[in-house]
């Protein structure tokens, strides 16, 4: 056993979160998200939400202090969906790390793309739509 690792954190994530490199990127993803087919590292995580997850993994990770940070993915044109969740993640980031700048948004198609390029991605089952938020590791 560790002291202070949330208990969230498998030790299969706590291992990969070690191994990335600065400007390294990670996904939090919802329920929904297609991360088995576009990445071949994905971390489960099921039983679980991504703002609990975001929450854990802001206590061992730290935000890039020179580039943007953090991203969600846009909601499609049309689509009348709420996403509420994304105030809740605005408050656990600033509250997580100091070099939080804000969500930028990525449009859903770009955001697949940019997921067969990232570390990993975190699969949760979060029920939320348009839940995925797209992390960059900074330096220590």
């Amino acid at each position: 056993m560790l002291k202070n690792i949330p208990p969230i954190i498998s030790p299969e994530l706590l291992k990969v979160l070690d191994e990335m490199g600065h400007a390294d990127e990670l996904i939090i993803a919802d329920g929904n998200f297609p991360g088995s087919s576009l990445s071949d590292n994905v971390i489960r995580l099921d039983g679980h939400g991504t703002c609990e997850v975001l929450d854990a993994i802001l206590k061992l990770f730290p935000l890039d202090p020179y580039q943007d940070n953090a991203y969600l993915m846009e909601v499609v044109p049309g689509d009348p969906v709420e996403t509420p969740i994304w105030k809740n993640y605005e408050i656990i980031a600033k509250e997580g790390d100091k070099n939080f700048k804000g969500f930028k948004q990525i449009e859903r198609f770009a955001f697949y793309e940019r997921t067969k390029k990232v570390y990993c991605v975190i699969a949760t089952s979060e029920k939320a739509l348009y839940a995925n938020i797209l992390l960059k590791k900074g330096v220590i």
